[in-house]
């Protein structure tokens, strides 16, 4: 079937795996995208996703970053009913659980579970919602299907397959090892009825002959009656639009050669002759949230990137970020802990806020209804003429603007609301301002801003990036387009499905579904 040729695909999977961060995000994109490409109307789902890396659909609702970046995978828009359930960790083991795109409350993993029963219909009504809107939807869990702790309850695994009648296929990472037991394992613990929907294996991140595999995975058939339908090679170079916290552990190297495609980003087209590196240092902060905005600062092949987690890494790096986070106060706290605060005082160079990054860079923070912490008051960094009251309602809107004369664009996620004095940093179009400037006692330049995504257009980034390097006497070369290298990464992923999986397979099992 070629690439633009109508298909009559239609039914739904769900793509679950062995452990957590064994690809089941990956795969699911890339099976959106793979889908789209052979005319299919596709969208993907999430019953519940546990990350605070989130995104704000077009009509202003909260969903998981990892379903919007399987929209875009599958062409269309983010939905709310595409992740129904988010739940965002917070300090003292709680979470703030996000119901069809608006705050439910704050609960602990005891209150949550109690509120299960009435999310399941929440969930299957998203999920009917999106089977009578597309031709196929592609389901991912969440951790492992087969947490028989959590089996009764389950609003996001084969519970959630077995109510709504579809099959599964179970993703497997080769890479920790043990692939084989996981596999057989999480099938062995599954009560019957859960066991019948799991039509298929696919073994991920393999590194070698997969020849070498073929007697496993046949053996592993004869044992358990489930094929191999699949062996995904790894692939290299930065994941981007990442949810999972185990990406902080991965390193913050720049983009790999598959993602050039000899050219360069517009805006930075013109910029020719030597260059130089830019030292950029991003806080790890405890409850990080929304660590994706710093994507983009990954592609720059001029940008060398680095966590700080004390005052002594810190250095006197060309930008320092300070990200988002789910429990400010709680931070910013460990932030003084670590004598962040005091290097930070001490930069002669540039730092950038993002949301709760920005936040902290103000005078004050209250919280006067415990939002995100006991704490009702607290004293900011001051390095902003800025004070921050949470407020009960949460603010969800995509904004525009301009920035260093650049059309900008981003999202907003915060009950937080900064009342800043002075010079904003974006110029809104609605004739507002977002954000603030201000300097450091050593006399470094202070950027703060709510917006997340800022960084993602390639003017934005090219024009902030000049004014960081102009600051430390360095020249900038070329960028590569963010959104290009975004779109190709998908096409990558599809690309390696198309070849390294058995799609005759995947099409019977989306046709006959789960009674098969």
């Amino acid at each position: 079937m070629s690439q633009n040729e109508p298909s009559q695909l239609a039914g739904a999977v769900m793509v679950c795996g062995t452990t957590s961060n064994a690809g089941k995000s990956t795969v699911a994109a890339g099976l959106c995208r793979l889908y789209a490409r052979r005319g299919v109307r596709v969208a993907p789902f999430k019953a519940q996703n546990m990350s605070n890396n989130s995104a704000v659909t077009p009509d202003g609702h909260e969903i998981a970053r990892a379903q919007a970046f399987q929209a875009m995978a599958a062409g269309v828009d983010g939905d709310v009913a595409m992740n129904p359930v988010l739940l965002k960790p917070m300090e003292g083991h709680r979470c703030q659980v996000v119901v069809m795109g608006r705050p439910l409350g704050t609960m602990t993993a005891a209150e949550y579970h109690q509120r299960k029963p009435e999310l399941l219909d929440v969930v299957l009504d998203a999920l009917g919602d999106l089977r009578r809107r597309y031709d196929v939807v592609v389901l991912e869990g969440a951790g492992s299907p087969a947490e028989i702790n959590l089996l009764d309850a389950d609003i996001v695994n084969l519970r959630l397959a077995h109510r709504a009648g579809l099959p599964a296929i179970v993703v497997g990472d080769i890479d920790v090892g043990g692939v084989f037991a996981s596999l057989f394992g999480t099938v062995a613990l599954l009560p019957a009825e859960y066991r019948a929907l799991v039509k298929a294996f696919v073994i991920n991140k393999f590194r070698g002959d997969p020849a070498l595999l073929f007697d496993g995975t046949a053996q592993l058939e004869e044992r358990c009656g489930i094929p191999t339908v699949g062996v995904l090679p790894w692939l290299d170079g930065p994941e981007i639009d990442s949810e999972d916290s185990l990406a902080l552990s991965r390193p913050l190297h720049g983009p790999s050669a598959d993602d050039s495609d000899g050219s360069v980003a517009p805006e930075r087209a013109d910029l020719a002759g030597p260059t130089d590196l830019l030292d950029v240092a991003v806080v790890r902060l405890p409850h990080i949230a929304n660590f994706t905005d710093i994507d983009p600062l990954r592609m720059e092949p001029g940008v060398r990137l680095r966590w700080v987690d004390d005052g002594r890494g810190v250095g006197q790096p060309d930008l320092l970020v300070i990200p988002g986070s789910k429990s400010t106060i709680a931070d910013l706290r460990w932030l003084r802990s670590r004598r962040l605060d005091e290097a930070i005082g001490s930069l002669r160079s540039v730092v950038l806020g993002i949301c709760a990054g920005y936040q902290m860079l103000g005078g004050s923070i209250a919280d006067p209804h415990g939002v995100e912490s006991p704490e009702q008051t607290t004293s900011g960094l001051g390095l902003l003429d800025a004070s921050t009251t949470f407020d009960l309602d949460k603010v969800t809107r995509w904004r525009r603007g301009r920035l260093f004369g650049q059309p900008a664009r981003g999202y907003q996620i915060h009950h937080g609301v900064v009342r800043a004095q002075g010079p904003a940093f974006v110029e809104l179009d609605d004739g507002a301002g977002d954000g603030a400037v201000g300097t450091t006692p050593a006399g470094g330049t202070v950027w703060g801003t709510s917006l997340h995504g800022l960084l993602e257009p390639d003017g934005v980034r090219a024009a902030l990036l000049e004014a960081v390097a102009l600051r430390a006497g360095k020249r900038v070369g070329g960028g590569w387009s963010f959104e290009a290298v975004r779109q190709r990464r998908i096409d990558r992923l599809a690309d390696m499905l198309e070849q390294h999986l058995d799609l005759g397979a995947l099409d019977r099992i989306l046709a006959e579904g789960a009674v098969a």
